[in-house]
């Protein structure tokens, strides 16, 4: 039986003050690369030396585990512009900003503009206003807040 990696990560850096925003393995051969994107829990921007804390704790314990076999490459940052948004606190967070969304009805880039109990809506470039399902779609940020959020 495997090692969940999103879990194994999660359970490391979440007691340090973690947000544990995306857990990916991807090439091949010498080319694998695990990237974490990680936010603060208290969500201060996250710093170059969190991000070093970070990568340190979680490659201990990945090479205490060996959950991943063959050589890969540990890339611990923060989420920056590409930011993917998945709670419904995200979504309060970056309330105005536009967001990339992909979902049953395609894809579109829309302006936060709600956020409710199980629901966000965006408005499109035209006016048009869209309510998605919290859940029922993916969206990452399209446009970076001029003073940290």
């Amino acid at each position: 039986m495997g090692v969940d990696l999103e879990t194994l990560t999660k359970e490391v850096l979440e007691p340090l003050g973690f947000e544990v925003l995306e857990v990916r393995l991807a090439g091949r051969g010498k080319d694998r690369v695990l990237r974490v994107r990680l936010d603060t829990a208290d969500e201060h921007p996250v710093t170059v030396g969190e991000l070093e804390q970070a990568s340190r704790v979680l490659s201990l314990e990945l090479d205490r585990l060996d959950p991943i076999p063959g050589s890969y490459r540990l890339v611990v940052e923060s989420p920056g512009p590409d930011r993917p948004l998945f709670t419904r606190r995200h979504f309060e967070r970056f309330l105005g900003l536009k967001a990339r969304v992909t979902g049953a009805s395609g894809r579109f880039t829309g302006r936060i503009v709600r956020v409710g109990e199980r629901s966000v809506t965006f408005r499109l470039a035209g006016g048009e206003e869209r309510e998605l399902p919290l859940g029922g779609f993916t969206a990452r940020l399209a446009e970076w807040p001029e003073k940290p959020r």
